[in-house]
């Protein structure tokens, strides 16, 4: 898996050739009428079908999206599948609120991007299409998935994603990491009190407000500690052999009452609570937090370009360890079913022209789309090498995040890589780094008291951590937990997991 990390960013990629299959464009007269070759359901002449889509990072005003839209009705309209992608608009809020408000009030799109937990009513209403059928039939697309996207779909095939696990890792600047004395010595043994050390002398030789930056969970300061505090899993066994979800456990309250301590000491973002995505990135951008955890691969990408762009080169970022104590890793990866994807509605009247959307964006010429952007202006070719421009740091894909499939014909310009040193080496770190976790997909019955007790401990965990609530409180959250749904759901875990 390194290796093939390695060829593909070293500028060995290979850039396709533009696809050619299904029309040319309209060769008749100038009028646009047909010539008397061209049959009456030629691909030139069929009436597009119009597909809603609705997916968060596919704004209707959005400069880029109009791009993206236009070149993919024009890429299938050549290749014999004209269609109209219309964007559903979502209200501005939580994503996975406002998505089930839209689907529930009856506006099902064809084709609807889910994140988090945003399914279970869409489940419920069985307006979700089992993929499983057109995936097999597929070319394209079965070919871009991985083999860990293709365990998540057996348990829950509503969902794709040809991306790789969206797994978080640490980052901060490498010119802030090199002034420090620490650094050296957490590098070598990454242990929590190592790691605190090192948070102190950052802080103050970076100058920076706060070292650790996370929006509104805790999950994103998780991704280096939980597992050094033994929080190895959803589930963990207790003193009586039963499973037990581990953030009712003394571990867990061993490791709030660490970032409580941090956020104290103002080593931890003050206002994380608050903190969205947005301002979340631009705290670290303007120097005000240290510290920031982004998802393996191309998000790492994006941030080292845009810390590079507004603070210099020396500002490029480096990766983190996890810390290191009970275990060490990052968080768990879960493969029971993926929690982010297209799904396509069991509503639509065009189910075979939705996947075909699905099917062209992993083509060669969609993966060039998809991935690159728009010749000529998010990259050039030139002497025969794809050259990036400086709008490509703008652009990310929305389709296919995968390499297992992208081979273009053409190298890339060394001096433009398509993903730089510290996204290649924060998918390392990561594979070398990572466990699968024993989470399960909860029945419909227990969802809602699954939601409902996850609830309990986020709201706890957050006023934990700001000192709102006391130690001597935990044993009352676990209670809490319990009543809220916890107790069912634990009981089943122990009939599943062995």
């Amino acid at each position: 898996m390194k290796k093939l990390w390695f060829v593909l960013v070293a500028s060995l990629l290979l850039v396709t050739a533009c696809s050619k299959s299904g029309g040319e464009g309209n060769e008749g007269g100038a009028s646009g009428s047909p010539s008397a070759s061209q049959s009456a359901d030629s691909p030139d002449n069929k009436e597009p079908v119009t597909l809603k889509i609705v997916n968060k990072d596919m704004p209707p005003d959005d400069p880029n999206t109009i791009k993206l839209v236009k070149a993919i009705e024009e890429g299938m309209a050549k290749q014999g599948t004209p269609i109209k992608l219309e964007i559903v608009p979502v209200q501005a809020g939580t994503y996975s609120e406002k998505l089930g408000l839209l689907l529930q009030g009856g506006n099902i799109p064809d084709l609807i991007y889910f994140q988090g937990g945003d399914y279970n009513f869409a489940v419920n209403q069985k307006i979700l299409e089992d993929l499983t059928p057109y995936i097999e039939k597929s070319t394209y697309l079965k070919a871009s998935l991985s083999e860990l996207n293709k365990e998540r779909m057996k348990s829950y095939p509503y969902l794709v994603w040809a991306a790789p696990i969206r797994a978080q890792v640490p980052v901060v600047r490498q010119d802030w990491f090199d002034k420090t004395a620490s650094g050296k010595a957490l590098l070598e043994n990454p242990t929590v009190d190592n790691y605190y050390n090192f948070f102190k002398e950052l802080k103050q030789v970076s100058g920076a407000k706060y070292v650790y930056t996370v929006a509104g969970l805790l999950p994103e300061i998780d991704v280096m500690f939980n597992q050094a505090f033994g929080l190895t899993s959803t589930w963990v066994k207790g003193a009586d052999g039963k499973y037990v979800f581990a953030s009712t456990t003394q571990a867990e309250k061993d490791k709030l009452d660490f970032y409580a301590k941090l956020y104290k000491e103002g080593l931890l973002d003050p206002e994380f609570l608050t903190k969205k995505w947005d301002t979340k990135e631009k705290a670290f951008y303007d120097g005000e937090a240290a510290i920031i955890a982004g998802t393996q691969g191309k998000i790492i990408d994006i941030y080292n370009t845009k810390t590079v762009g507004q603070n210099g080169e020396s500002a490029k970022i480096m990766v983190l360890p996890p810390a290191k104590g009970a275990a060490q890793g990052y968080l768990p990866v879960d493969v029971s079913k993926e929690s982010r994807g297209m799904a396509i509605a069991s509503t639509s009247e065009n189910k075979d022209q939705a996947f075909a959307v699905l099917e062209y964006m992993a083509s060669p010429e969609g993966q060039m789309l998809d991935k690159l952007g728009i010749q000529g202006e998010e990259y050039q070719i030139t002497n025969g090498k794809i050259k990036l421009t400086d709008k490509f740091a703008a652009w990310f894909p929305h389709f296919v995040e995968n390499l297992e499939n992208f081979k273009p014909a053409q190298e890339f310009d060394p001096s433009t890589p398509y993903l730089s040193e510290p996204a290649v080496k924060s998918m390392e770190m990561f594979t070398g780094m990572s466990t699968k976790d024993n989470a399960f997909v909860m029945p419909a019955e227990l969802a809602g008291k699954w939601d409902a007790s996850l609830a309990v401990y986020n709201e706890f965990a957050a006023n934990y951590v700001v000192g709102k609530v006391k130690s001597e409180d935990f044993a009352k959250f676990v209670e809490s937990w319990n009543a809220a749904g916890g107790k069912e759901v634990a009981d089943y875990a122990n009939t599943v997991l062995k």
